[in-house]
């Protein structure tokens, strides 16, 4: 497969602008994914001004997922990653999200119209997450979890940003968070567009050819590594979701002002930007399934016994909770690295695409059952059920491991 050359062959003027580029795509990404759980931070202040049930609002967040379910699939189906130029894809994606985002506060007066424009949120989305992967590994081979792991520690940070927001002022006006968030979703669409290019490791466009998403399903290898972002996605975005509600709970038990749930909230989701960052670099020097399976059991071991300290002090509470937002996407990054190491190179978007789909697709599961778990067995347990997604994780990346195939994984760490 002939590669397609980047406008500057010279090694050096390479080496000279791979980090700059990928730093300015790490930030892109950080900026475009500030969108993702923007609605989902005000939860209050709509339940308040909305008169918003659990089902209510667990859709704020369902509804984004689904979204981008549907529009990651639709992309891997079509081979879209993969066939349109990647800068102007995100660029595009960006600004339609940013778009989709701030027509909430402009004409949304309850969900009938915030779930479709968050729904339509999540489809261009698609656009931004899985594509910026595609992206960093057309820059990357050696050091491919590092730069994987930086580029999920950004998008992680932009996830956890609208929390910050709600933190200095969201959380009696719900409008402000929502207009800023879309605002840095736009700016990272025009810094993608003037700076992001792809890199020298870059295939030729393929043609079309829908059946490669039945193929990545069917080679074993790749049905391991996607096994083990299944079982990561079914803790993830359950834990991202309702984290907030859950330290808002138990600060109040505590005597703690609810505005500092939010606070927390930024801490524990961004904490993760820093594991995958450190995850990047150790999975490349140790191995791609040694990182995911002592990650997994770092995280399941979390979501069994953080409820135990519900209503506790303060200090330990957070202190378990940064614990598990640390380790539970550390392993995240270094999944789609494996996928991209595994399958075949000139459908890198297309795998990515259609992992992340599948991945989304899950957490639609969790994201609701968490709601009526709290109410059966109140906070104390109901996270404990999301230890069973690390459980299966570590058993899909045990078998991976003892393939032929993952030789290709991390240059030859397994």
């Amino acid at each position: 497969m002939k590669r397609t050359k980047t406008k500057d062959q010279n090694p050096q003027t390479i080496s000279l602008s791979k980090w700059p580029t990928l730093l300015l795509l790490a930030l892109a990404e950080l900026l475009g994914m500030a969108v993702w759980f923007s609605a989902s931070a005000v939860v209050p202040a709509l339940t308040s001004a909305w008169g918003l049930g659990d089902a209510g609002r667990a859709w704020l967040t369902m509804s984004v997922q689904i979204g981008f379910v549907a529009g990651a699939f639709g992309s891997a189906l079509i081979n879209l990653a993969d066939r349109v130029s990647a800068r102007t894809l995100f660029t595009a994606a960006a600004l339609l999200a940013a778009l989709a985002t701030l027509l909430i506060p402009l004409t949304a007066e309850s969900l009938t119209l915030a779930l479709p424009l968050r729904f339509l949120t999540g489809m261009f989305l698609a656009g931004v997450y899985p594509v910026g992967m595609k992206i960093m590994a057309t820059w990357t081979k050696e050091d491919r979890g590092l730069g994987i792991g930086l580029l999920v520690g950004a998008v992680t940070l932009g996830s956890a940003s609208p929390h910050l927001l709600n933190f200095y002022g969201g959380i009696g006006d719900w409008k402000p968070v929502l207009y800023l968030s879309a605002a840095l979703a736009a700016c990272g669409g025009v810094l993608a567009a003037l700076f992001v290019q792809e890199g020298p490791y870059r295939a030729a466009s393929p043609r079309f050819n829908w059946k490669y998403v039945g193929e990545v399903l069917r080679v074993r290898e790749l049905r391991l590594a996607n096994l083990g972002y299944l079982g990561h996605m079914w803790e993830l975005y359950a834990m991202w979701a309702w984290i907030p509600v859950f330290l808002a709970a138990s600060f109040k038990l505590s005597g703690v002002s609810q505005s500092w749930a939010s606070l927390c909230a930024f801490a524990v989701i961004g904490i993760g930007g820093v594991g995958s960052l450190l995850a990047g670099v150790l999975a490349d020097k140790l191995g791609r399934t040694t990182l995911t399976i002592a990650s997994l059991l770092m995280s399941g071991t979390c979501a069994l016994t953080v409820g135990l300290l519900y209503g506790a002090h303060p200090f330990w509470l957070i202190a378990v909770c940064l614990v598990w937002g640390l380790a539970i996407v550390a392993d995240s990054a270094q999944f789609s690295a494996a996928v991209t190491e595994l399958c075949r190179t000139e459908y890198t978007g297309t795998a990515l695409t259609l992992q992340t789909s599948l991945g989304f697709l899950l957490t639609l599961v969790t994201i609701r059952l968490v709601p009526p778990l709290e109410k059966w067995v109140g906070w104390r347990w109901a996270f404990a059920f999301l230890a069973l997604g690390p459980a299966v994780g570590v058993c899909a990346m045990s078998l991976l491991r003892k393939l032929p195939a993952a030789e290709k994984l991390a240059g030859g760490r397994r």
